[in-house]
């Protein structure tokens, strides 16, 4: 049992609707979707739908697209939320279908490089990817002057927050308060209940355990590693966007840069930029693993890849490179 991801769905296209149809059974492995989904109930629910009948265990994260206030439909229905109250009803039509959120408790992966605990994340952005000569305020007119303006400007509201990087900073504390909680040592019982999916308790030579071994183990504390998954990115120096660079600005938050060391990171996983990589820092691998809009991916679809080939693992993945880290590798074609 394997635990993968995908980002950036974009239901909101026919051709990228098309290749969700196209996902195959994954009994017990498990699927972390990264944010960006689409922007309507409508793509929430084909999404988790989808995602749930295929796979064991489903997780999501908000990216900035299901946050958009598109207007439309009935006056105080769902187009018209703004803000937190947006992001609530996302998080309702997620439970619907059971799916994980970054407001349920961290779940325990059981299954092939496990145990880990999957914990999805909201964190916004606040305008600090950018030139440490470009002031804040001046942050926007830098990148107009590049023809660089993000539709979170006009659709993404911070209500009731003052503004997004206030919002941003006030889910930058909660979701370091939660991290920091769950790097503390727990008996194994207390976190067996947050099972989301996994194999049961064997012994070292594979057999399933004796009771006795069993309890042994429920009283151990361990502090377990972590599966970080957040739709923008964690770190600035994983931002690569040559089309577009000063986009950097809706792209993340500098006080996320150390979290995979802070909190004991096995693997980051991230979207948002639709440059599918992978890297290594400190020994922890970060995946971005965006699928796109459909003028990204088409020529991978028409080589005769589809979503099956492009959905990126998790866990157990590869071990760590000599040293911590490595160059970069690109997964435009999975």
């Amino acid at each position: 049992m394997k635990l993968y991801a995908i980002a950036d769905l974009h239901l909101g296209h026919e051709f990228n609707r098309a290749a969700l149809g196209e996902l195959r059974p994954h009994p017990g492995d498990g699927l972390i979707l990264c944010g960006d989904v689409g922007e309507t109930d409508e793509h929430l629910e084909l999404a988790f739908g989808a995602a749930t009948r295929n796979f064991g265990a489903v997780w999501w994260c908000p990216g900035n697209h299901e946050l958009y206030t598109t207007g439309g439909g009935a006056p105080g229905g769902p187009r018209q939320l703004r803000g937190e109250a947006r992001y609530a009803h996302c998080v309702a039509v997620a439970r619907r279908f059971g799916v994980r959120t970054p407001e349920d408790p961290y779940a325990v992966w059981e299954g092939e490089g496990g145990p880990a605990l999957v914990a999805p994340l909201f964190t916004l952005y606040d305008y600090s990817f950018r030139p440490a000569h470009v002031a804040r305020a001046d942050a926007l007119r830098w990148a107009e002057d590049a023809d660089t303006v993000a539709s979170d400007e006009f659709l993404l509201h911070p209500d009731p927050h003052p503004s997004r990087e206030a919002w941003c900073r006030l889910l930058v504390q909660r979701a370091e308060a939660r991290l920091a909680d769950a790097r503390k040592p727990r008996k194994r019982a207390a976190l067996a209940a947050a099972t989301a999916a996994g194999a049961e308790p064997r012994d070292d030579a594979g057999q399933p355990a004796a009771e006795g071994e069993r309890e042994k183990e429920e009283e151990e504390e361990v502090v377990l590693p972590l599966v970080l998954a957040n739709h923008w990115p964690l770190r600035e120096d994983l931002v690569y966007i040559p089309r577009v660079p000063r986009f950097s600005l809706w792209c993340g938050t500098k006080a996320t840069e150390d979290w995979h060391r802070r909190f004991g990171a096995a693997v980051v996983v991230s979207g948002h930029l639709h440059v599918p990589r992978t890297d290594w820092r400190d020994g922890t691998r970060f995946e971005e693993c965006s699928l796109g809009y459909p003028r990204q991916w088409r020529e991978v679809h028409e080589r005769g890849l589809d979503i099956n080939d492009l959905l990126r693992e998790i866990l157990p993945g590869p071990p760590p490179p000599p040293g911590g880290n490595t160059t970069v590798r690109w997964r435009r074609w999975g």
